[in-house]
C-alpha cells in the first residue's frame, strides 16, 4: 500500500519547514486555532486527546495551558516537528511519535478526541485519513482554511506554495465528513483577526507601521464582521477564513447506493 505513505520529498519539505519555522508567527496562528477548538467543544469534556499533524506543538501547548484535557498525545510526519514538540514541556503530554501520514499507531477507540487542525488540505488521500481517525477516536475536531473562491484555479502556484492541495467550503467539508460516517455536533466559522493581519503586514511583509494602516485593518474587519452577523449563516460561511467542526462517529453509515 505504498500509495498511502507520504513521499520522501514531502517529508523532507516539512522537516525543513520546522527547522526554520517562525515561532512567533506560528504561535499567533495557534492562539486562535486553539480557541476555536475550545469554543466548538463547549459542553463536552475530553480526557484523552490526540493531535494528528501536530506540527511544532503550538496548539497543544496553548490547550494544555488552558487545562483543556488532562492527557495529550501527538503524531507528526516530520522529525523536526517531533523534536520541537518535545522541547515545549507540554503539561499532560504522554507521547509524541512520527507517523506515515495515514496509519495511526494506536488501537481502536484509544482516544476521546482527535484534533486535525489545518491538516486535511495537505492530505492526498483524505478519506483514508478520516477513516483512520474514526477508528481511533469517538470525536474529532477538524479545522480547515476556507481557501475556495471563484477563480481559485488561477492561483494554483500560490496555494501549492503552502502545500494546500485540497480546497474546502463549509458545505463541501460537511459533505465529505457525512459521507465518511461522521455526524456534525457543532461548527463555527471565523475570519482572520486584526491582530493576525497586522502581524503579517508589519512582521512577515515588513511594511512600515502606520496608524492609518492599523485603522484600515481594524475597520475592514469590524465592517465585514458586522455584515456577516446581520446577513446570517450563509454569509458567514461565504466570507469565512476558516471553518471548524466537531464531529463524532455516526451510529449508521450512509448507504452510497
Amino acid at each position: 500500500m505504498a500509495e498511502q505513505i507520504i513521499t520522501d520529498s514531502v517529508k523532507t519539505a516539512y522537516d525543513e519547514f520546522y527547522q526554520k519555522h517562525d515561532e512567533a508567527w506560528r504561535m499567533m496562528g495557534a492562539k486562535y486555532k486553539a480557541q476555536h477548538i475550545i469554543d466548538v467543544c463547549k459542553g463536552h469534556s475530553f480526557k484523552k486527546v490526540l493531535e494528528v499533524g501536530a506540527g511544532d506543538g503550538s496548539i497543544l501547548k496553548l490547550l494544555a495551558d488552558q487545562n483543556f484535557a488532562p492527557e495529550y498525545h501527538a503524531v507528526e510526519i516530520s522529525d523536526s516537528g517531533v523534536e520541537h514538540i518535545k522541547t515545549r514541556h507540554i503539561a499532560g503530554l504522554k507521547s509524541v511519535q512520527l507517523f506515515d501520514g495515514y496509519k495511526l499507531p494506536f488501537a481502536d477507540n484509544s482516544f476521546d478526541l482527535i484534533i486535525l487542525s489545518h491538516v486535511l488540505e495537505h492530505v492526498e488521500h483524505e478519506r483514508l485519513l478520516l477513516r483512520e481517525l474514526k477508528r481511533v477516536a469517538q470525536y474529532c475536531v477538524i479545522e480547515v482554511p476556507k481557501d475556495y473562491r471563484v477563480g481559485v484555479d488561477e492561483r494554483i502556484k500560490h496555494f501549492l506554495a503552502y502545500g494546500h492541495i485540497n480546497m474546502y467550503t463549509p458545505t463541501s467539508l460537511r459533505y465529505l465528513l457525512m459521507t465518511e460516517g461522521f455526524e456534525i455536533e457543532a461548527d463555527l466559522t471565523s475570519m482572520i483577526e486584526p491582530e493576525v493581519t497586522k502581524f503579517n503586514t508589519y512582521v512577515n511583509q515588513k511594511k512600515p507601521k502606520s496608524f492609518i494602516t492599523d485603522l484600515k485593518i481594524s475597520a475592514e474587519y469590524a465592517i465585514k464582521n458586522t455584515l456577516v452577523n446581520v446577513l446570517g449563516k450563509k454569509a458567514k460561511e461565504k466570507h469565512a477564513s476558516a471553518y471548524t467542526v466537531l464531529c463524532k462517529k455516526a451510529d449508521h453509515q450512509l448507504e452510497i447506493f
